[in-house]
């Protein structure tokens, strides 16, 4: 029994800080698209986009220099711009832009696909051959969100719906090509350099779309900025990639899914948001939709 303990412990522990990190990642994730919704009201979405990856690049290079970090190879340069592409710009400037127009109770239904997306480029990437039901359940759980759209009136949100969508697809590549390098690179390096790389580009822009004056920015909308710009860009992506590190990107990435639960909790307690049964309902079946087809992606990575 003893032995037994013994040459089970150590993976055990590998696996559970793992899973809490990870869990810790998407609870700090949770509140960004209500965080973003406070500060879009007061920010304009293409300088909150630049701000807050400055804010957050100008802190990942303190932490670099701090702790003697070592250089990407050039062969990482590409999958870093990935990253960058996916997770500093894309994903923060679409759903800013999205929040202009559909309320963060109802843009977070769409990230109960963000897992399905981000499984979709680990295929692309990493070559791999899922099963056909596979396919079945990622159409499914598609359907189930342009029907969820339909049903709210997609002529009054289709633009915040589309930008939804798109800022869901860009995520998953950052999420996947990101998850990829931290085992080479290590989880809180990848977002760091990421951030550093596109750092001179952000704070030119930010500096460029800059409003005349901050004078009536109310401290609400300066919170919304510091969280997603401190939280959401940088500190959440630490646990994030440790978690994937550690514990696995196909078992800790299911816990993602919890994301749409905790996000729509937030939107009702903080904004006063109106949060449906109809809305709990699609991100349910949306869930299920990700957990069956998670089951039927083959994989051919060891963890």
């Amino acid at each position: 029994m003893e032995r037994t303990s013994n040459l089970h412990t150590p993976a055990t522990d590998k696996n559970l800080s793992g899973w809490i990190n990870g869990f810790i990642g998407v609870v700090i994730f949770s509140a960004s698209l209500p965080a973003t919704r406070v500060a879009v009201q007061e920010f304009n979405p293409v300088f909150l986009t630049f701000a807050r990856a400055s804010i957050a690049g100008v802190l990942a290079l303190c932490i670099l220099l701090a702790l003697k970090a070592r250089r990407p190879d050039r062969s990482q340069l590409f999958s870093l711009l990935l990253v960058a592409i996916g997770v500093v710009l894309g994903f923060p400037l679409l759903t800013a832009l999205a929040l202009q127009h559909v309320t963060s109770a109802h843009s977070i239904v769409f990230l109960g696909l963000l897992p399905l997306s981000t499984a979709a480029f680990a295929v692309l990437r990493g070559g791999e051959r899922p099963r056909p039901a596979f396919w079945f359940f990622s159409v499914l759980g598609s359907a189930l969100v342009i029907a969820f759209a339909i049903s709210q009136g997609l002529t009054a949100s289709a633009r915040g719906d589309m930008l939804m969508l798109l800022a869901v697809l860009i995520c998953g590549l950052g999420y996947a090509e990101g998850a990829k390098l931290s085992r080479t690179l290590g989880g809180w390096q990848v977002i760091s350099w990421a951030l550093v790389l596109s750092l001179p580009i952000m704070a030119t822009l930010a500096c460029i779309v800059a409003p005349a004056s901050f004078a009536g920015i109310s401290p609400p909308a300066w919170f919304g900025l510091g969280y997603i710009s401190v939280f959401s860009m940088l500190i959440g992506f630490f646990f994030w990639y440790r978690g994937l590190a550690l514990g696995g990107i196909a078992a800790v990435g299911q816990l993602q899914l919890l994301q749409p639960f905790f996000g729509l909790a937030l939107a009702a307690t903080f904004l006063h948001e109106t949060v449906t049964l109809g809305m709990f309902g699609v991100t349910g079946a949306v869930i299920v939709c990700v957990i069956a087809a998670k089951k039927f992606a083959a994989t051919n990575k060891t963890q």
